[in-house]
């Protein structure tokens, strides 16, 4: 990597660590020790991307504000580009394996865009996302995909389950 590659650090407030890191690994996350104690570990989703999982009070150190819990609010959806619809699949399915949750959210299939949703130990939801890299080249809207323009025009977009209502 680069000194000028930019890189992603999502930090997490976690009850145990140790069931943390064990979920990450097992969606396929390698724990990078050089970064990683009794009260935090760096977990390297790629050459650019970090989740740092920190024990509550380690989270703390770092906000005056109060730790969230993730089951009762969300605060931010984490979207994991994938290589393929089976990629999608796979990954939700290691991440139940390992005490995950699968889809906290409708899954959402536009054709050119497939998407699931992860909820893991502490209630954070991470969205594995394929998109057709032909579609990504020309734009989401150009792709052909059918009623995704006017869902987008009548409030209900792209990464609104059908139904939503922000209201209710």
């Amino acid at each position: 990597m680069s000194a000028s590659t930019r890189m992603i650090f999502v930090n997490l407030p976690v009850a145990d660590l140790s069931r943390s890191v064990a979920f990450y690994e097992a969606m396929g996350a390698t724990r990078n020790p050089h970064f990683s104690d009794e009260s935090a570990a760096c977990m390297v989703l790629s050459e650019a991307i970090y989740v740092m999982l920190l024990t509550h009070p380690r989270f703390a150190q770092f906000t005056p504000r109060p730790v969230a819990d993730a089951r009762a609010a969300s605060q931010v959806l984490l979207a994991l580009s994938q290589e393929s619809r089976a990629a999608v699949d796979a990954l939700v399915s290691r991440a139940v394996a390992a005490g995950g949750t699968a889809d906290p959210a409708p899954k959402e299939d536009f054709g050119f865009m497939y998407s699931r949703s992860i909820e893991d130990p502490d209630g954070h939801i991470w969205e594995p996302v394929w998109m057709d890299p032909e579609a990504a080249a020309r734009g989401a809207f150009q792709a052909g995909a059918e009623g995704a323009a006017s869902a987008v025009a009548n409030g209900d977009g792209i990464g609104k389950p059908s139904g939503y209502d922000a209201a209710s």
